[in-house]
């Protein structure tokens, strides 16, 4: 039987205790406890997703190539300094062809710009005011609503796994949560790809779809998705079937990272996932929930919790993150900084 992804609306999570609200925490955990994917509706700033708002973000994409050029990262331009956040080009010959930018933290508060030399830190190459006039400010609001939803979802999984509801909160204080921006242009015949191999086509209800974006989990804890009502998002369930991700307006999709699985000794589920291509561009604003760089991750207070040694969550996010192709050539700009108990 096929497992339907649920929506459920949250908004009992931003009001005091109450049955409501234990049956919105239940209800979440149990969709992170199984196929490890949900879409949510009804929190603080969900009027940013609809195609309206939505598009204000997405003006970047309007930017001439000049311009785009100023935002690129070291690995596709070595005179630029920031190696981490920054924007990527299409990559003509990976599995994952798409264009968009990495934003971190200074998006929403310029002060919180790391002052060491941690790339993970560093500050975003972002549009001049006066060539995307009003963008900055859109993206900075988008970026702080998001923060408080991950926030409120990180204190209802503590509750469901029987948790101090803010254990996580000092986590990530000061976080380097990251804001994507997304397209996925329609694929070129002649960029010489070899798109018929299995690694770049499915057979989707009977019909041969290019896969756009590579199957995956998501490295870290929880990542929160506003889809542009193009279809092509899928994740994988229980049975190993690929459903499909309905792109609501209103809603978010919500799926959780390896590194959350790990620290809750599986009981939360890093679910995999893919894009294929549909039939026009589509557009995807995944915001990614971390905690800050030096964030120490250790086992977990409750009876049972499975032992591992502790680490540092700069050194895992950056081990991780770089082996995607739009990171490639950069893992050896940071080495790691060792925990205080390894």
């Amino acid at each position: 039987m096929t497992q339907d992804i649920e929506t459920i609306g949250i908004a009992e999570l931003f009001a005091p205790p109450s049955p409501a609200r234990d049956r919105t925490d239940a209800r979440i955990m149990a969709a992170a406890s199984g196929i490890g994917f949900m879409a949510i509706r009804d929190f603080p700033g969900d009027d940013w997703l609809t195609p309206v708002k939505r598009a204000q973000l997405l003006r970047i994409f309007t930017l001439a190539d000049s311009e785009k050029q100023k935002l690129l990262r070291w690995n596709f331009d070595n005179t630029r300094k920031n190696f981490y956040r920054g924007w990527f080009p299409l990559q003509p010959r990976a599995i994952s062809y798409k264009e968009g930018i990495d934003m971190g933290p200074d998006l929403a508060d310029p002060l919180r710009v790391s002052a060491s030399d941690d790339p993970l830190g560093e500050p975003t190459p972002l549009p001049a005011e006066n060539v995307l006039p009003g963008w900055r400010s859109a993206a900075a609001d988008y970026y702080r609503a998001m923060e408080i939803v991950g926030n409120a979802l990180m204190r209802s999984i503590a509750r469901g796994l029987g948790l101090p509801e803010r254990i996580f909160d000092p986590y990530f204080e000061n976080g380097i949560s990251t804001l994507r921006l997304i397209r996925y242009p329609l694929r070129d015949a002649n960029t010489g790809a070899e798109t018929g191999g299995r690694e770049f086509s499915v057979v989707h209800r009977g019909e041969t779809r290019t896969i756009i974006g590579g199957e995956h989990a998501d490295s870290g804890f929880v990542t929160l998705l506003a889809q542009d009502g193009v279809e092509g998002l899928q994740a994988k369930n229980l049975a190993g079937e690929w459903i499909d991700v309905p792109p609501e307006n209103g809603t978010l999709a919500v799926n959780f990272g390896q590194l959350l699985e790990r620290w809750t000794g599986g009981r939360v589920r890093a679910t995999r996932h893919r894009v294929i291509a549909p039939k026009t561009v589509r557009f995807s604003i995944p915001f990614f929930y971390e905690p800050r760089v030096d964030a120490e991750i250790a086992p977990l207070p409750w009876r049972g919790a499975e032992p591992f040694e502790p680490f540092l969550y700069g050194d895992y996010l950056w081990d991780s993150a770089t082996n995607f192709v739009e990171m490639s050539g950069i893992k050896h700009l940071r080495q790691p900084r060792q925990s205080k108990a390894s």
